[in-house]
């Protein structure tokens, strides 16, 4: 699988995978059977549970087309407005596990998504010809409307076994807590978890204290002791790196 390295504002390079031409047809035909079914269940109680077709007696062909586009527009904008409020996925994404951002290493915007929502007309040409060739022969699997907003769709899966590494397996439903360990590099992660580990073996609460002190310098970060002890944190810190970077072995 292709990986993309994106530079973050913090100057640190992260490797994620690109998704699969597969995994976002696959997302995107999930998106299309929801479309789908939001149509029939709001023309079948326009017309059987509510009984308003009658409504359409009488009026012209634009009219009527008018009153058919009113009640299927959530699904011209579901792309736009779903990748909008879920950072980057919509249902189909999410079930697949891959989501949009920027290459820059910034949130996408509204705008971002917005630039990718009206390319689509275009990358949907010709029964979706046009992006696949797109998705085919881009660095990065970008359609066209990645490629104008800066964008790309990346796999969130983790297949990747690091028992033997400076990182930490995590739980697929894993929730990061502190995005600031970005900010760390792949020496800092070792010299933390090499300290960390040794001073558990002989349980050394000082080396703890110092080590857990220092990474609330560097992050500048500010726990609360009475939730978050300074073991639990310092594990919170290497699971979230682990989450955030996603290196190889």
């Amino acid at each position: 699988m292709s990986q993309i390295a994106i530079n973050t504002s913090q100057n640190v390079n992260i490797n994620f995978n690109i998704a699969g031409v597969g995994e976002r047809m696959l997302a995107f035909i999930i998106d299309l059977l929801i479309r789908i079914a939001y149509v029939v269940i709001i023309l079948y109680l326009f017309f059987n549970i509510f009984d308003l077709g009658y409504l359409l007696d009488g009026l012209d062909d634009w009219s009527i087309r008018a009153v058919y586009l009113i009640l299927t527009f959530p699904i011209y904008i579901y792309p736009l407005v779903l990748e909008s409020l879920m950072e980057g996925q919509t249902p189909g994404k999410k079930l697949m596990k891959i989501k949009v951002v920027k290459i820059d290493g910034y949130q996408a915007s509204f705008a971002d998504y917005m630039i990718r929502w009206v390319f689509r007309i275009v990358d949907v040409s010709f029964a979706g010809v046009v992006g696949l060739i797109s998705m085919i022969v881009s660095k990065n699997n970008q359609r066209l409307g990645d490629i104008a907003s800066g964008t790309a769709v990346i796999s969130l899966k983790n297949n990747i076994n690091i028992s033997h590494t400076i990182l930490e397996n995590i739980h697929e439903n894993y929730i990061p807590s502190f995005p600031q360990v970005i900010a760390l590099s792949d020496n800092d992660m070792r010299i933390i978890k090499d300290n960390y580990t040794k001073a558990l073996k002989v349980d050394d609460r000082q080396i703890i204290s110092k080590l857990s002190d220092k990474i609330k310098s560097i992050l500048k970060l500010e726990i609360d002791a009475t939730k978050m002890t300074e073991r639990q944190f310092i594990n919170v810190i290497i699971k979230d790196y682990n989450y955030y970077t996603g290196k190889d072995n």
